[in-house]
């Protein structure tokens, strides 16, 4: 892997943005819930929902292994959480923190909510990296589609460079729960 100036992967540097001191107290969070969903047996992923004047409205962790539901994903319950919570423009104007860059699934979720931009700690591309790295298999069913390429125009910053290695470790823990950190 080839990394640029600010460790990421070299196809992550377009997407990548620097956010605000503001908004990192939002990123750790997420950070956080993902350590609370490894905790607790569920993949490495949090989220937030922020409204347009910083109010946390809601947040969530994994849970897909603690309910046995694959759809469990953070994002994808934010979605359902907003469009039966907030009105369109509520929505729209709402900001979606998050630990790791959404799934297809969770893209496609968020583009039905009409919810507003996506600000993620870390990349899709940088969790495949990993995982080659570790000689771990990807086995997600899904394609591996930018949320871009799942909702177009939609306003997606990430990966913030910051979180990148808590967010490995999580998901070295996640894989070797037994094993220090990789």
């Amino acid at each position: 892997m080839t990394l640029d100036t600010h460790g990421l992967p070299e196809n992550d540097t377009d997407r990548a943005t620097t956010v605000g001191e503001a908004e990192l107290p939002y990123l750790r969070r997420c950070v956080e819930l993902a350590a609370e969903a490894v905790d607790a047996g569920d993949w490495p992923f949090g989220s937030v929902l922020v409204g347009a004047d910083g109010t946390i409205l809601a947040e969530e962790r994994n849970r897909e292994t603690t309910t046995g539901d694959p759809t469990a994903h953070p994002e994808f319950e934010l979605a359902r959480w907003a469009a039966t919570r907030l009105s369109p423009e509520e929505r729209a104007a709402a900001t979606v923190y998050t630990s790791g860059e959404h799934c297809p699934m969770c893209a496609a979720a968020h583009g039905w909510a009409g919810l507003g931009r996506i600000v993620y700690a870390s990349s899709s591309q940088q969790a495949r990296d990993w995982k080659a790295e570790w000689g771990v298999a990807v086995t997600s069913p899904l394609a591996p589609l930018t949320v871009q390429d799942v909702v177009p125009g939609l306003e997606v910053v990430g990966p913030v460079p910051e979180f990148a290695e808590q967010v490995r470790e999580l998901q070295w823990r996640f894989r070797n729960p037994d094993s220090p950190a990789s």
